[in-house]
């Protein structure tokens, strides 16, 4: 017995996703379907983070922070809350 399911997604990625679908010669519920049954038996969804884009603000803080760990040769270490407190506030 088969069922419909709606899900929402982006215009063009559902363009993007029929064209190539098209372009192996299946059509783009047989994907879904796919996909769905592989979650079902492993019982778990991987995402990449291959396509993923930092935002800029991000991007910036993270480069500095590695600029700042990189030459910062006498970096402190803190056996408790208080005591990175203490050295914060000083």
């Amino acid at each position: 017995m088969q069922t419909i399911l709606n899900v929402k997604t982006d215009k063009d990625l559902k363009k993007k996703a029929k064209r190539i679908a098209e372009k192996i010669g299946v059509p783009l519920s047989t994907v879904v379907n796919s996909f769905l049954k592989q979650f079902v038996r492993d019982e778990e969804v991987t995402f990449s983070a291959k396509e993923y884009r930092m935002s800029p603000y991000l991007e910036k803080i993270i480069i500095e922070a590695e600029k700042e760990r990189v030459h910062k040769k006498n970096s402190e270490y803190f056996n408790t809350a208080e005591e990175m407190i203490h050295s914060l506030n000083s």
